[in-house]
């Protein structure tokens, strides 16, 4: 036997076959058609059950997806905590950047009312008998920061989609190493004005890796709690600062202001050895094509969980992922302008702006209250109470999310932000550094409002802002709309200082008028724009923009995964591609 004939015929048979071929060429005919026949019905088998498979496949992807979804819907927050505890772990390693650059922003205008600092590097004002930094070179400085922020934030979009989040953080933590040195030996404010620059690239990046990280190794459960928890980050840091800054306030000479720079030094190393330890973002190994490295970083991520329950959320994961390629979603910065993804950016940046819009006044409390009449003292007494509430705010808002969802929060503290600036205006009228009272007055309503803000907008508008884009986009669109803020503070560092300050515009408390109304524009678009999320799966989300839902119907609407329609009112909506609904 032959072993090349695949057939089993002997030498003899083909010799006879060959014969006949020859003498009967019809019949070879016959037989090499019917061969090409077989052929083509073998390759058309092959297909078939290569489409059978993949309809299989696609089969257990989808129903895989759906299970984790309706799992994510059924989830508690206690049952959230105990499958999820090393992702609230790393989560909160990450968001603990946020309370060093708390720390450290926090000097950044609480230097302005700080005796020593003012000593060392202001000039001697004429018109109040004070030394002060002139109102232009604060702007300078505190636009020269949000300058770097801005550049911060629009390389980590690039640089996080390439190499992931924690080799960015890591280097992150070494340039802020690096550049303290330059802001704790400033010879001249201008200096000190080039050290801000260069830190603010660093902290841009950590405004929004920490809250993407923490949005992306969370079940929907846990991600309100972990997103807004930045908030929370912040005030601790801004506590820390101004309490640090009270406790130097009776020091003399120029340590009074360099024990408090080299203080930042004290963080960044145990934070990048946590950081190195850390899972990467499984959706981002995803993104990426690392499918084994995704699944072994939900492994790292989750505790208690069935293997079944695993699977299902890689299938989760797999099926938005391929929602967004029907989508024709990439991840290019101009892909943020395209097709529906224009849409959900401008609500991404706008929910951001929004948020800036309602604190402009509360910022610059401590300079703010030192300017209308309170004692120096006094005035850091406040700005401390003020982050206290702030910290409280976020506890509070834990509560109230679940219940009450995004946008409700949002609509509600922009209402009352907008509300008591017009009465602070109102309440500058008469000269407050004549009448205390007036200015313990606006300090207390500023901590109300600050109190209120940390309730509603402040931290809620950070689950929101990683909710909104597709996964492909997510950090640049974050990373635009943050831009976008610290742009919108560029801004406002020009004219907050100007406004408030005696030896300059000196309109004090009257800024109530110009940034209570600058909130009201705010609280129209939100009406109209902001959809809520509270509930909805990344997949659920990419959905309800897909079928171009209106904002205000996105918590009314219901969503179908198998088809990817939607429906309300049991009627199934006409999918539209549209940017304003």
């Amino acid at each position: 036997m032959n072993p090349n004939n695949e057939k089993g015929l002997d030498e003899a048979d083909v010799s006879r076959e060959e014969m006949t071929d020859v003498k009967h060429p019809e019949a070879f005919a016959d037989r090499k058609t019917s061969s090409a026949a077989v052929v083509e019905e073998l390759e058309r088998k092959r297909t078939m059950d290569e489409d059978i498979e993949h309809h299989h496949n696609a089969q257990d992807t989808l129903k895989g997806a759906q299970q984790a979804t309706d799992g994510e819907h059924s989830m508690t927050i206690r049952e959230g905590l105990r499958k999820y505890p090393a992702a609230c772990g790393w989560s909160l390693l990450f968001s603990a950047a946020l309370i060093m650059e708390g720390f450290d922003k926090a000097f950044l205008t609480a230097f302005f009312a700080f005796p020593e600092f003012q000593l060392r590097y202001g000039e001697f004002q004429p018109k109040t008998g004070e030394y002060e930094i002139p109102a232009s070179i604060q702007a300078g400085i505190t636009n020269g920061v949000n300058a770097g922020q801005i550049i911060g934030l629009l390389v980590n979009g690039w640089l996080a989609d390439r190499f992931g989040y924690r080799y960015v953080m890591l280097g992150c933590l070494f340039l802020m190493v690096c550049f303290i040195f330059l802001q704790f030996f400033a010879a001249t404010i201008y200096m000190y004005m080039g050290a801000g620059v260069l830190l603010g690239v660093p902290w841009g990046v950590f405004q929004t890796l920490t809250t993407t990280y923490a949005s992306e190794v969370t079940p929907n459960v846990l991600r309100p709690y972990l997103t807004s928890l930045v908030s929370m980050c912040w005030s601790i840091g801004y506590l820390t600062g101004t309490s640090t800054l009270q406790g130097f306030l009776k020091m003399k000479g120029q340590w009074a202001y360099r024990i408090p720079f080299a203080l930042q030094w004290v963080l960044p190393i145990p934070l990048a050895i946590g950081i190195f330890l850390a899972p990467e973002s499984p959706w981002w190994l995803y993104r990426r094509g690392r499918i084994a490295d995704a699944e072994k970083s939900l492994r790292r991520l989750q505790s208690n969980v069935k293997e079944e329950e695993l699977a299902n959320t890689m299938s989760m994961m797999e099926y938005t992922i391929k929602i967004e390629n029907e989508m024709e979603t990439t991840s290019s910065y101009w892909d943020l302008f395209k097709g529906v993804n224009l849409r959900r950016t401008e609500i991404t940046v706008l929910t951001y702006v929004v948020q800036e819009l309602c604190v402009p006044l509360v910022s610059y409390i401590v300079y703010f209250l030192k300017q209308a009449g309170l004692p120096t003292s006094m005035s850091f007494t406040f700005g401390i109470i003020q982050y206290a509430l702030a910290i409280l705010g976020v506890v509070i808002a834990w509560f109230l999310t679940p219940r009450i969802g995004r946008r409700t929060l949002i609509l509600c503290g922009t209402f009352f932000m907008a509300s008591t600036s017009m009465l602070i205006g109102f309440l500058g009228i008469p000269d407050t550094t004549k009448q205390t009272r007036l200015a313990y007055a606006i300090g207390s309503i500023l901590l109300i409002e600050y109190f209120v803000f940390f309730i509603t907008c402040g931290p809620i508008i950070y689950t929101v802002v990683t909710e909104i884009p597709s996964n492909y986009l997510r950090t640049k669109s974050v990373a635009l709309a943050r831009a976008t803020y610290n742009l919108n503070v560029l801004i406002y560092g020009q004219l907050v200082p100007r406004m408030i300050q005696r030896a300059a515009w000196g309109w004090g408390a009257k800024s109530g008028f110009f940034y209570g109304g600058c909130m009201l524009f705010g609280l129209v678009w939100a009406f109209f724009r902001l959809p809520e999320t509270k509930g909805r799966t990344f997949a659920e989300i990419d959905i309800l923009f897909k079928n171009g839902v209106k904002a205000r119907d996105f918590s009314k609407t219901k969503v179908d995964l198998a088809t990817q329609t939607v429906s309300r009112d049991g009627e199934v909506v006409e999918a539209k591609y549209v940017l304003y609904v």
